[in-house]
């Protein structure tokens, strides 16, 4: 069952012993900010697919996180969020991977429970496996088997 959180409230989400954010709650109209932010959109065509998600992560990350806890400068002393200092943070791998899986999945669950069905063995959602053995020889076909050929 889909439960709706009609509150929209922020939520703190742990990334790291020490270290939370509060982040917006994942909304499509954030998730369609990001896709038309200026550092995904210049993405050149030749980026890589982790290019692209890294970029669209902290772009993410730019808009959605409100407060944090555990953050500090080079001198250890505590900093407010600002998107240099954001991006920072997720150039941090386990930091990242934290934030993609406690906020990011969160939000595409939604995407993978509806895709229920098997994986077709061919076509663009090629996936399953094929059980029959292939044919040895190419078989004749009738007219050719009647003209000797």
């Amino acid at each position: 069952m889909l439960t709706l959180d009609l509150t929209n409230a922020p939520r703190w989400h742990d990334l790291a012993p020490g270290v939370r954010v509060q982040l917006r709650p994942l909304t499509t109209a954030l998730m369609v900010m990001t896709r038309s932010d200026p550092a995904v959109e210049a993405m050149p065509d030749e980026a890589s697919d982790e290019e692209r998600a890294v970029a669209f992560a902290k772009a993410l990350a730019r808009r959605a996180v409100l407060a944090w806890e555990g953050m500090g400068d080079a001198d250890g002393n505590p900093i407010d969020p600002s998107p240099e200092a954001i991006d920072a943070l997720l150039d941090i791998w386990p930091i990242f991977e934290a934030f993609q899986l406690t906020y990011v999945s969160k939000g595409l669950l939604l995407e993978q429970e509806k895709n229920a069905s098997a994986l077709s063995p061919s076509g663009p959602s090629a996936g399953a496996t094929d059980i029959a053995k292939p044919a040895r020889k190419r078989a004749k076909t009738a007219q050719a088997a009647q003209t000797g050929r």
